[in-house]
């Protein structure tokens, strides 16, 4: 049997075996990731098997917690609580940062008398600025918010710096002959070469946002996923501890998944090349 002929007058593949090849290629990462996440839970029943002690529950126990905290419904409140926070610093960080670091990388001078500051910035514990904003401003959640954020912008001064120093100068000057406005400018120029940089100060961002936000719950919450664990900790229920940790990472990665991934592969399909 012989392969279909195309209309220039060559054998083509089999339609069958190219889709059963699309196929097997788009499930394969998904069963790899399954495979690996079903061999670490086995590892973990053998481990909590092994070693029985309320210290280390296995993962039966962890789900059933689980499922008590959601039919309760405190599950999702805390989850909602400590979303909402991690939404508002990384959007406060992502523009107070993006600002800052565009207008150092555009100004030399600026640039030099400022960079102490970043540094400086950069090397304060997390932990130290939480603190503090605490007793200057008090155990709300303005100061909560902009604890995180505040440990957060020098990240993003730093990346968008970056970007702003590699912009093209003649896409500036094409912009002064065709007399474009600051807002065209800005849609037009500024933005598109800065995607790059902005995709990657997000994904970090929110990568490091989420695990502070956990911090400033601990230490001056009354809700949200690292309230939850201090609680719980406070009982030594770790089962309930890895029940919060874990739905947690669960919607992080989803949002990783299914949000910062595919803004990030637009923002860099430039770089790739048809082979």
């Amino acid at each position: 049997m012989t392969a279909p002929e195309t209309s220039n007058g060559t054998r083509g593949a089999p339609t069958s075996m190219s889709g059963r090849a699309r196929v097997a290629t788009t499930l394969m990462p998904a069963l790899t990731v399954a495979v690996s996440l079903l061999g670490l839970c086995l590892l973990w029943s053998l481990a909590a098997s092994v070693w029985r002690s309320r210290a280390l529950p296995g993962p039966g126990q962890v789900w059933q917690v689980l499922l008590r905290e959601a039919a309760s419904g405190d599950l999702f409140y805390h989850l909602g609580a400590t979303l909402g926070r991690v939404a508002a610093a990384y959007i406060v960080a992502m523009i107070i940062g993006s600002v800052i670091g565009v207008l150092l990388g555009s100004y030399r001078r600026a640039d030099r008398f400022f960079n102490p500051w970043v540094i400086l910035f950069l090397n304060i514990p997390a932990l130290v600025v939480i603190v503090l904003g605490y007793i200057w401003f008090g155990l709300n959640e303005a100061a909560a918010i902009g604890a995180v954020a505040v440990n957060k912008i020098p990240n993003v001064v730093v990346t968008m710096r970056e970007g702003a120093r590699a912009l093209d100068p003649s896409y500036a000057e094409m912009a002064t002959v065709y007399r474009f406005g600051p807002l065209d400018r800005i849609r037009h120029i500024l933005l598109p070469q800065l995607q790059p940089y902005l995709a990657a100060a997000s994904r970090s961002g929110i990568a490091l946002i989420w695990k502070i936000v956990l911090v400033v719950e601990l230490l001056g919450r009354s809700n949200g996923v690292g309230f939850q664990i201090h609680l719980y900790f406070q009982l030594f229920d770790v089962a309930a501890i890895l029940a919060y940790t874990l739905a947690f990472v669960a919607v992080m990665l989803v949002i990783e998944l299914l949000l910062v991934q595919p803004v990030e592969r637009h923002a860099t399909r430039w770089r790739r090349r048809p082979a």
